[in-house]
């Protein structure tokens, strides 16, 4: 796997939240099995250690399956367990910066909400965008809304994948076929689904339909 052939059909970010660590494990694993193709692990309220030996079980998984697992946010983590690569939002670490700790070798993920904030990510060394939220989301609530056009406008200004985020699901995911998004990145719909597996698999075949 190099990272100019990454899959981002399918990216799943994690929630922990009231589930276990065998039942939150276990729903990685599933997910992949039905096609998740990217595993964003994002721990806001976990300590270093226990972020740090999270990460080294999912990393376990994610490598049997040969996904890359970006480390959301924290550099350090990524660098410890040896993902594939971080994700950093607008007010974490900036991207340049970022870039020259990783090295060129790791993947590089970026929000960006608007064109301006995509085009900069690109020049300072991001691999792809992150943009969102497309649809009202409840796991982030301080998400800036990027509406599908400014969507499609974000996707034709840069030469990255961008891959679209925020409160998609099932239902409305066919709604984002024409924007030439590399990907749907979701949550809740499959964290929360009641068979992860198949919501993976029905996500990718609406990617792909």
């Amino acid at each position: 796997m190099t990272k100019k052939n990454i899959d981002y059909s399918v990216y799943l970010v994690t929630d922990r939240r009231n589930k276990t660590d065998d039942e939150f494990l276990n729903i990685i694993e599933e997910s992949i099995k039905g096609g998740t193709t990217v595993v964003q692990l994002r721990e806001k309220d976990a300590s270093t250690k226990e972020f740090y030996d999270l990460a080294l079980k999912v990393k376990e998984i994610t490598s049997r399956y040969d996904v890359p697992l970006l480390i959301n946010d924290r550099i350090d983590i990524a660098l410890a367990v040896d993902s594939e690569g971080v994700h950093i939002g607008q007010d974490d670490m900036p991207a340049d910066i970022a870039r020259s700790i990783i090295g060129d070798d790791k993947i590089l993920g970026v929000s960006a909400s608007t064109v301006e904030e995509a085009k900069k990510a690109e020049l300072d060394g991001a691999d792809y965008i992150g943009s969102g939220a497309v649809f009202p989301t409840s796991t982030k609530e301080d998400a800036d809304s990027v509406p599908l056009d400014l969507l499609k406008e974000i996707v034709d200004s840069i030469d990255i994948p961008t891959v679209a985020i925020g409160g998609i699901t099932l239902e409305n995911a066919p709604l984002l076929k024409d924007s030439g998004i590399a990907g749907f990145s979701v949550v809740s719909a499959i964290m929360s689904a009641e068979d992860p597996k198949e919501a993976s698999l029905k996500l990718k075949e609406i990617y792909f339909s």
